[in-house]
């Protein structure tokens, strides 16, 4: 996913990708210490997208935070 289609989610399926996306990078993770991983480069995907969920979470965060204090 880019990060325009990760901004459409709310924070909650945020982190149930951010979840999915850290299992699934486990997985691989484990899989190339067992020599079962076919694509390596799969690992540098996952790591990518678990940085850029990241990203979109705090970037909501800190709009939320934001909003917050302009109501102060």
């Amino acid at each position: 996913m880019n990060a325009l289609e990760l901004r459409k989610l709310n924070y909650e399926e945020l982190g149930e990708k951010l979840e999915e996306s850290k299992e699934e990078l486990f997985n691989l993770r484990f899989q190339l210490v067992t020599n079962a991983l076919d694509n390596t480069s799969r690992i540098a995907k996952v790591k990518r997208d678990v940085a850029r969920v990241a990203t979109v979470m705090r970037e909501q965060e800190i709009a939320a935070w934001e909003s917050q204090q302009e109501e102060a």
